[in-house]
């Protein structure tokens, strides 16, 4: 797989395991839970632009 394609995998991966966590927060009513499940999409979201990036670029 090229490391273009894998980083969106990666990166869609993370977002919706982001999402998970915070509807998880949500229904539980933990804070730090939903903290981290919108990390984790932000990281996931960043992710699979780098491999746009690196798709636009050839790499």
């Amino acid at each position: 797989m090229k490391s273009s394609t894998q980083d969106e995998a990666e990166g869609k991966l993370h977002k919706v395991k982001g999402s998970i966590t915070e509807i998880a927060g949500k229904v539980t009513k933990n804070r730090k839970l939903v903290r981290k499940g919108k990390a984790e999409k932000r990281a996931g979201k960043a992710q699979e632009k780098v491999g746009q990036v690196k798709k636009a670029l050839g790499k």
